[in-house]
Formats: C-alpha cells, sequence, structure tokens
C-alpha cells in the first residue's frame, strides 16, 4: 500500500478534473453505478464487522491488523472512485474499477497511512463522543452521519448544478470542482478517524481543490 507524504497527514486526497466531460453522460450515471451500489452494501456490511474487530485488536494490542486496515481501506478507495465518478462530484467519465486496490491510473484517489501504534483510551470514545463535532457538520454535506454520497446533501446538489453546468457551457466549474473535492476530503477524513484507521483528528478546514498543497495547508485545482 502506497502511504502519503507526511505534509498532507495520515488521510490524502486527491482528485483530477477529466479535460473533457461529456454534456449529458452524467443524467444516466445513476444507472451506470448501480452494480457498484450493490458491490459496496455487501463491502459495507464487511467493513463495519472488520471495525468492530479492529477494535477489540487496538484495545488489546494497540495496533489495527494490517490485512484488515488494508481491506478497510479498500472500501474507502472504492467508494471514492465511484463517487467521484456519480453524483459524489461528477468530475470523470471514466468508470470506475471494481477494485479495492490503489489504481494509481484512476483519476479519484485516496491513500491513508497505516499506524504502528494506535491508543488504546482514545479507541473508546473517538468514533461516536470526539467524532460528533465533525458528524454535525457532514451531516449537513451528506444528508447523513455516516460518509456517504448516495443521500441527497450539499454534496450532491453541487455535483448537479456542475451536470448543468456541463449540459449547458460543455465546461465544469473550476472553483465549484474545487469546492465539491474539498468537502469529500473532509467526509473522507472523518470516515477514516471515526473507523479508527487514524489517531489523527481530523481538522475543521475546507482543503480546496484536487490536490492537497504540501505544507501550506491550501490545494490546487485538478487539471
Amino acid at each position: 500500500m502506497d502511504t502519503p507524504s507526511a505534509p498532507f497527514g495520515p488521510v490524502a486526497v486527491s482528485a483530477e478534473l477529466d479535460s473533457r466531460l461529456s454534456r449529458w453522460l452524467w443524467l444516466v450515471k445513476w444507472i451506470l453505478v448501480i452494480p457498484h451500489w450493490i458491490v459496496l452494501l455487501f463491502l459495507w456490511i464487511a467493513f463495519f464487522v472488520v471495525t468492530v474487530i479492529a477494535f477489540f485488536a487496538i484495545l488489546f494490542t494497540e495496533r489495527f491488523p494490517r490485512g484488515l486496515f488494508d481491506f478497510n481501506l479498500g472500501v474507502l478507495r472504492w467508494s471514492w472512485r465511484v463517487s467521484y465518478y456519480s453524483y459524489g462530484a461528477l468530475g470523470t467519465d471514466r468508470y470506475p474499477p471494481f477494485s479495492l486496490g490503489p489504481e494509481p491510473d484512476y483519476p479519484a484517489r485516496l491513500d491513508i497511512a497505516y499506524p504502528e501504534r494506535l491508543s488504546r483510551s482514545t479507541v473508546l470514545v473517538k468514533w461516536w463522543l470526539l467524532a460528533i463535532p465533525h458528524y454535525l457538520v457532514i451531516a449537513f454535506f451528506t444528508s447523513g452521519t455516516h460518509a456517504g454520497w448516495w443521500s441527497c446533501g450539499l454534496i450532491t446538489l453541487l455535483a448537479l448544478i456542475a451536470g448543468f453546468a456541463l449540459a449547458f457551457t460543455e465546461r465544469y466549474p473550476r472553483d465549484l470542482f474545487a469546492l465539491i473535492v474539498g468537502l469529500n476530503r473532509w467526509v473522507l477524513r472523518v470516515a477514516a478517524y471515526a473507523s479508527l484507521m487514524t489517531d489523527a483528528y481530523p481538522p475543521f478546514r475546507l482543503d480546496q481543490g484536487g490536490t492537497e498543497a504540501a505544507g501550506t495547508g491550501r490545494s490546487t485545482n485538478g487539471s
């Protein structure tokens, strides 16, 4: 598993906006991603089970078993790719692969650094008590308390606005793209923290754009 460089923190989310996007394909992507949604339904059930197992492993050993960590990372990567293709961003027309791997050639990527040790005490409260402030924020982004892009929250609304812009102007507004990716980045950071994959508390910060700018706290737009 590739790990992100230190300036990005333990969770690194990047995205590249396709230079040319179909004006009308976004209207039927909800049909095209149905196979992914079916698979992801079962993967997220497994994700929950794995997280419960990891909870007890961390509590007794201070370690998130590497195989279980890689599986949960794979589910988050798969979900991010499907979201980016569909109504979490509409940032690419490249159909997402059915894969838990990193897929470095795909325009939406996610990496989470594997932690050698995790806090036993924090694991008892991070996923519910400590994460509550973030849950309240991302509930507005996604219309739910989980990192789900299938709901009709702010992220989906903004993606649909981008779709209409594509239909009428053949252009995806770059500032809108930066905002959408920034919102998704926030959701994914919280998802990683709440699923016990890191002890680094997610920042209350909207790093906009496709790639996080190392050491600056800013981000750059995808190309």
